[in-house]
This record gives structure tokens, sequence and C-alpha cells, in this order.
């Protein structure tokens, strides 16, 4: 009776899983993704797939589809899909020929251009472990991450090169950004090898995304190719991407968010316009002059963006702008509202986690009601709040935020995992549900302190004191406090032309929030440090 039970349960979860890709694949179908192709190309897409797997393959599936459309614009020009492919299959050549081997690492220190491209897709198609390093490491990081991981080739722009020191891994460095000509440069590599595909990898490339290391040395998160169509289908189930569109990407390439829309584009054969730094206002005249119909952005440029000057949007044609696409850091409503203003019901706003991948996206519809929100599930996912004896919470109740999809990292390559409950992992946030399913953040797990014996989430404060019309920014932490176990610190940058006091800011919070989380001290700072992706570094905060 059991057997036939599990016998019944394992089709039913078959057919469920192949309704689910057939769901997918209709999405796919409505963002233009397929479309009629002529046998010989199909053969070669196949082809290139078999050779390379699928990540070193989608370059060579796009360079089949899209040929002489412009897959990446930067600050040097455009680069079509075809030039993607037959160039990082020069460079693949090259490196195969300096003895690189499938499995071997290959990281990557580059900011967002043609060069970061080059060197993440002739990496896979040489089989490799590829890490993509931070662009805001200091040397002793670059180089504590770069032998924790295995670096056996490694690909860095010349800014770089003094903070990278004595690193000299076995297959060599190369410079993807070069202020002067060498040998040692991606350009040389494309002009002196065989753009001939590279001989077929043994084994499938691996990513290795690196943690936001806001409270310590980053952690290596390594990601398995996808075997199913979830991770598309999750995305276009909640945003309307569409194929052969044009696509602004401020985002750092390095980061989740990043890296995931680069190949978003490469797959829908969309033009990602990118440049080495961000800037507001080259940010709003590229929108204009390349008509960009999404925009991918943390929230802090999105906060660089609404404090511009009206006359930077004067005379600027925004209309093409579907989407603004965000994720990495906490939103909040009053962000949220002023992006809203600036550029209308536009905003999709991701959670999720270099570990965890995605689990929650609020469309405009969701921001329109509650713009605090993270929105609902997407479809694929499964997102569950336990209490402390990891029990599932009803809605309005807090408690722990744990995820399950399909693409999740396999562990930290350094060792240890994230916890995880019933097969889904924890996300390292508190949160709840309302009647309507739609999630919100709280805080993170272990930055919630106990004060006189009352339970306070930081990012409660943070969240009310960031819509006052005098903080530019805020963060609050817990410090130790003799008296009361623990007291609230708050860290406030001051918007130009106000003026701010200690009192005033507690005096807010007291207004709106219970006696007990009224922070104890108020620290005035210019600026608040963050990482390249917005995210504080409440490490650097808890030493001032």
């Amino acid at each position: 009776m059991n057997a036939a039970k599990t016998l019944v349960s394992l089709a039913d979860g078959t057919a469920r899983r192949a309704l689910d890709e057939l769901y997918y694949g209709f999405l796919g179908v409505r963002a233009g993704l397929v479309t009629p192709e002529r046998p010989d190309r199909l053969a070669k897409m196949g082809a290139g797939v078999l050779r390379s797997g699928l990540l070193g393959g989608l370059a060579t599936v796009a360079g089949q589809r899209y040929r002489d459309r412009a897959a990446i614009l930067d600050e040097l020009g455009t680069v079509s899909f075809r030039e993607l492919d037959q160039h990082s299959n020069a460079i693949a050549n090259a490196w195969r020929a300096q003895g690189l081997r499938d499995g071997e690492g290959v990281a990557i220190l580059a900011r967002n251009h043609r060069g970061f491209h080059y060197a993440l897709f002739a990496a896979a198609k040489c089989g490799a472990r590829i890490v993509l390093l931070n662009t805001d490491f200091a040397g002793p990081q670059l180089k504590e991450v770069a032998e924790r991981e295995g670096t056996d080739l490694l690909v860095y722009d010349d800014e770089y090169a003094d903070i990278l020191g004595d690193v000299q891994p076995r297959r060599g460095r190369y410079r993807a950004w070069a202020d002067t000509p060498g040998d040692d440069t991606l350009a040389a590599l494309i002009a002196k090898n065989k753009r001939s595909a590279p001989k077929r990898v043994t084994k499938a490339a691996k990513i290795i995304l690196l943690t936001s290391g806001t409270t310590g040395t980053p952690k290596g998160a390594p990601r398995a190719e996808p075997k199913s169509l979830a991770p598309l289908g999750a995305i276009l189930s909640k945003v309307p991407f569409r194929a052969r569109e044009v696509t602004e990407c401020p985002a750092p390439l390095f980061h989740t968010l990043g890296f995931a829309h680069a190949m978003l584009a490469i797959g829908l054969g969309s033009t990602l316009v990118i440049r080495r730094r961000f800037d507001p206002k080259v940010v709003v005249d590229s929108l204009d002059r390349h008509g960009a119909t999404a925009m991918i952005a943390v929230p802090v440029m999105l906060q660089r963006l609404v404090d511009l000057d009206p006359d930077s949007f004067a005379g600027k044609d925004l209309s093409r702008l579907r989407i603004i696409f965000v994720a990495g850091s906490q939103l909040g409503a009053d962000l949220c509202q002023r992006v809203t203003d600036t550029f209308g019901p536009v905003v999709y706003n991701l959670y999720g986690s270099t570990e965890v991948a995605y689990a929650t996206i609020a469309t405009p519809d969701d921001l329109a009601v509650e713009p605090g929100c993270v929105g609902s599930v997407v479809r694929s996912a499964v997102v569950k709040i336990f209490d402390e004896h990891e029990k599932e919470v009803p809605a309005g109740t807090t408690g722990r935020i744990f995820v399950g999809n399909s693409i999740q990292f396999e562990g930290y390559t350094g060792g240890g995992d994230k916890a995880r409950i019933q097969g889904l992992m924890s996300s390292g946030d508190v949160g709840h549900f309302d009647s309507a399913g739609r999630l919100y953040i709280d805080g993170r797990d272990d930055d919630m302190i106990v004060s006189g014996g009352e339970n306070v989430f930081p990012g409660e404060i943070e969240e009310l004191l960031s819509g006052h019309p005098a903080i530019e920014e805020v963060s609050a932490l817990g410090v130790d406090d003799e008296k009361y176990g623990q007291r609230l610190r708050a860290f406030v940058v001051v918007r130009e032309g106000h003026t701010l006091t200690e009192e005033d800011v507690k005096e807010h919070v007291r207004a709106h929030l219970a006696r007990f989380k009224v922070p104890r001290e108020v620290t005035f700072l210019d600026t608040l440090p963050r990482n390249p992706t917005g995210k504080v570094l409440k490490r650097e905060l808890r030493s001032l």
C-alpha cells in the first residue's frame, strides 16, 4: 500500500514539474524567445550547448540567433552577439593553449564593460570554476579570496594592478580593461588566436558568486547550472521583459543582480548598456538616448537618481522605460514612492540573496498598495515563515524567512551552509506575510537586539527615519549596554540644506513607535560606508 502511494506521489510530482516546464516555456514564447530558425543555425546552437554547457553555449546560441545585433554597448562602442561568441572563442583557445583545464579556477576582477563578458564566456567555454570578484575589495581581501577559491587564472582591470600585488596564478594574469596595449590583454588574445569553437568541455562551468561581506569576510557561494526553465519562469511570471529590447544596467555585473540580468539580456537578444562607473546624470541621458525599456539597479543608485535636480530630466524622453528592476538591499517605502513619482509605476522589487537566489517580486500593482512590501512568491519558489521552534507561523506574525527554489547555492566554498528547515533555506532575514500574501522584511535575524527585555529590529527604525525629510540615509544597529543588555544606535546622514539634532531624531521615533525603540545614541556622518551594491557595511559602523 505504501509503495503504491509512493508511486502515485512520484507520478503526481513528475506531472506537475512537466506542466510547470510547459508554463515556463509559454512565458518564454510570450517574451519573444522562441522564433523560427534556420535548421543549420539550430544545429550550431545545439552543438554549442553540447560542447560548452548551458553558460558557455549561451554565447553561441545568441551569436547564431541575433548575429549582428548589438549585444553590449559600453564606453568603447558596440559588440555584436556574433562578435561576443567569436571573441570569447579566441580567448578560450588561448587559455587552453596556456594549459587551463576543465574545473580550474578563473577569477574575474572587472568593472562593467565588454571585457567582463569576454572573460566570463571564455572561462565557461573552458569548463572553469568562475569566481566573480567584488571590485570594491582591498588588497588583503583579494588575496584571501583568490587563495581560498583556488585561482588558477586571473582577469583584471588595469586599475587593480597595484592592489593585486604578487598574486600570480599559474595560468597567468590577463588585463580586461587596459590603459596601455600588451600581449597580456584580452584584446591581444582576440587578435592573435583562432575564433573557431574550442574543444568540448568534460564538465560544465560553475559560477561562484561572493556574499556581500557586510559583517565579515565575503564567502564564496557556488551555484551549478540550472536544469530547468524555472529561473526564467520566475522572472517572466512577474516582470514583462521582452526579447530584442534595450536594458540599461548600472548594477555591478559581479553581483547576483547584475550577473543574472546580463545573462537574461544575452538570452533575450537585448542590448545591454553598461559603463564602468555609475553617474546618475549619465544614466538619465543614456536612458533617453538609447531608448531603454528596462533598467537594472540597486536602491542606492535609485536614491541618487531621484536626488538629481529636476533640470537633469528636462527634455528627456523616458516614456519607453517599462521596467526598473531593483534588488540587492532594502528598497523601503519612501524611496519606492519617490522613484515611482519620478519614473512612473514601473518598479519591480525582487527579494532574494546570493545564497537563496529568488523568492518574491513586488510588481507596480503591489507597490501602489503597499510600497514597503517585497511582493508575493514567484512561480517555482516556496517561501515560509518559521518561529524559533521551527513551526510555520500565520500571516501577520514575524519569523525567520525560509526559501526553496531550483538554483540555490551549494554551500560555502570554505565550508558551512545556511540553516535549513523542511528542505527550505534560511534567507537570513525575519519578516511576515500580510493577508494578501505579500511579504515584508522586518530585519536581519542576527540584527535583532533585546533592550530592557524588549525585542527591537533595527530595520523598523531605519524604515521610519528614512522617510524623515531631513534625513538623507540612515542605519541602525545594536551595541552592548551594561544597564539594558543592548541599546540601539542610529547613524544618520543629514540631507543637504537641512539641520537635525540628536533629540530631533529621538523625538521623531518616539512620536511613531514604542519608547523602547527610540535610539539611545545618534551619530551623524557625512556618508554611510557601503559596498558597490549599496549594502551598508555595518562592521565599519560598529568600529566607530
